[in-house]
């Protein structure tokens, strides 16, 4: 069979644009298929419904109208009675289609304008899919491309295969890029978007020097040496912790190179920018010194459950430690993903000092001791009088100078001390009219219950109705400046989870929720057991059976109707 000269050029046709755009042929068949079907539903009625077929090989358009099988006809455009439909297909039935052949279709000059419409909207539509499915996985990935042109800073950079942009903030400050220099960034993130798909670049993100360390060091690469966290102040300093998983290795030497080779190629990509390789280790005081450096470090005390360090240095060595404009410790905090408080020696000692002039104070006031026994019970570690009270009599009579007789005596006063100020703190809440009820949920002590009721939070409702913040405080910015607002609960040193827990006890105590719902809300935890031991394990958590508050607010009620 011989094709005619139109067929072949459409065939050609289709075959250029999946070459040009990098699209499947198939694709622009379908786009040149709509696109007559979208002609001749002008030329036939917008209501019909038509479907146009190409054959892939000859190139032939075969028209179709497809008619619905019913039947009663109510729109001839699109129906077809069943008698006629069986006369042509006795297996039909209704609510199926039969195809209807129509003839071959001239376009005019406004169909085939809106042919073209469609074909270059599909067109379009599959090379935006191309892009997003070649680069979605490209993330992570540091890609060259060539700058086609620079808007309002941003930086429009060409790929070959599509365009990708590195915004202003992503890129190092001071350095320039004019139309036609080639590129060299980092793929943070691919997006499918209404306009197509975006691409964006960075040159500041910490792992583009990374990648940047992977592509200079062969034993990055290979993973031998492994890159555990990286720090950057994109243009001025950056610090890079590495470990090495064989011992024969320096991994601070590999990424060095010979003559800094190595560090000076990745330091040349980013402007200049002066990098710390820093030895990664396991123990976090020991990880943090290093991360210091070039800082020396006399002593630390870290706080685990805050995730906060005091680092101590010696006088001279304060300035170099913090850095121009915090710029070192700053780096090293966001390196060890803990916070770190500097202090020089002498502001250590004068601090250890004042601490313990209060806690020796303290005992005297509060014991009616000496100052020398107030004092060697400071020096001996004591911070607090229910240390004193309820810590084993033989660590008080251990201390030199002190009897079995001297540690009982010291104790019993600290006893009758705690009962006087908890007695004073009772009455102090009564006073206030905060809740009985309050003195179950776990977690609260007489000091924190006459916060709560100067801060009229009184019932267990209103306890219930709180958040962690309003007990702990919270930060916000205000003038570009980090505040820091107290909570009711502010000084009595309660973690987060310490507070959310007060609060959701409160609330099974309310009756605001039931103790299974509790277990569902933390279901992440897996308590062991049935969901009747697991239930039983929330009500001892909270220390409380709503059963029970309800029962006791129901007397407190009485009592005052009483009064």
């Amino acid at each position: 069979m011989a094709i005619s000269a139109n067929r072949l050029e459409l065939l050609q046709i289709a075959d250029a644009v999946a070459r040009e755009k990098s699209i499947d042929r198939t694709i622009v068949i379908d786009a040149l298929e709509d696109a007559i079907q979208k002609a001749a539903r002008s030329r036939y009625g917008t209501e019909t419904e038509i479907r146009a077929e190409i054959n892939p090989k000859t190139g032939e358009i075969r028209l179709q109208r497809l008619l619905l099988v019913v039947e009663h006809v109510e729109n001839v455009s699109t129906e077809i009675a069943l008698e006629d439909a069986k006369a042509r297909n006795p297996e039909i039935g209704v609510g199926d289609y039969i195809a209807e052949p129509l003839p071959p279709l001239d376009f005019g000059r406004i169909a085939a304008q809106s042919a073209k419409q469609v074909i270059v909207q599909k067109v379009r539509e599959a090379e935006r899919d191309r892009q997003y499915e070649e680069f979605k996985d490209r993330v992570g990935e540091i890609i060259n491309g060539v700058v086609k042109r620079v808007e309002y800073g941003n930086v429009i950079v060409d790929m070959g295969k599509g365009e990708a942009i590195v915004r202003r903030d992503e890129l190092i400050p001071r350095e320039i890029f004019r139309n036609g220099d080639r590129i060299r960034a980092y793929v943070h993130d691919v997006r499918r978007e209404q306009r197509g798909p975006q691409i964006f670049l960075s040159r500041t993100h910490p792992q583009f020097m990374a990648k940047l360390f992977m592509q200079e060091v062969p034993e990055i690469y290979d993973g031998v040496i492994t890159i555990k966290a990286v720090a950057r102040d994109p243009g001025s300093r950056a610090k890079i912790a590495v470990l090495s998983n064989d011992s024969s290795i320096d991994p601070v030497g590999a990424c060095v190179g010979m003559r800094g080779s190595r560090v000076q190629a990745v330091v040349g990509e980013l402007q200049g920018e002066k990098i710390d390789i820093i030895p990664w280790n396991e123990d976090a005081a020991t990880f943090i010194v290093n991360a210091l450096q070039p800082a020396e470090v006399s002593k630390v005390v870290l706080d685990d459950e805050s995730e906060r360090i005091e680092v101590v240095v010696p006088n001279d060595q304060l300035s170099l430690a913090i850095g121009r404009r915090g710029q070192n410790v700053r780096l090293a905090s966001q390196l060890t993903g803990w916070g770190i408080d500097i202090m020089t020696e002498t502001e250590e000692s004068e601090r250890r000092q004042k601490e313990f002039q209060v806690r020796s104070d303290l005992f005297q006031a509060s014991l009616n001791v000496d100052e020398m026994v107030s004092q060697l019970l400071a020096s001996e570690g004591f911070t607090s009088i229910e240390e004193v009270a309820y810590v084993d009599s033989d660590e008080i009579s251990s201390i030199e100078g002190f009897d079995e007789e001297t540690a009982e005596e010291i104790q019993e006063r600290a006893r009758e001390f705690l009962e006087e100020q908890e007695a004073e703190l009772r009455k102090q809440r009564e006073e206030l009219g905060v809740s009985e009820v309050l003195t179950n949920v776990p977690g609260l002590t007489s000091a924190m219950l006459v916060a709560l009721g100067k801060d009229d939070i009184k019932t267990i409702d209103d306890l219930a109705g709180c958040a962690a913040d309003d007990l702990i405080g919270w930060t916000e910015k205000r003038d570009g400046e980090t505040v820091r607002v107290d909570g009711t609960l502010s000084g009595f040193e309660l973690s987060r989870a310490d507070a959310e827990s007060i609060v959701m006890a409160a609330r099974v105590a309310a009756g605001w929720i039931e103790p299974e719902e509790l277990i569902e809300m933390n279901a992440e935890e897996d308590y062991d057991g049935s969901d009747d031991a697991a239930a039983d394990e929330v009500e001892s958590d909270v220390g409380v059976d709503a059963g029970d508050v309800f029962e006791q607010e129901s007397v407190a009620e009485q009592d005052n109707t009483d009064k």
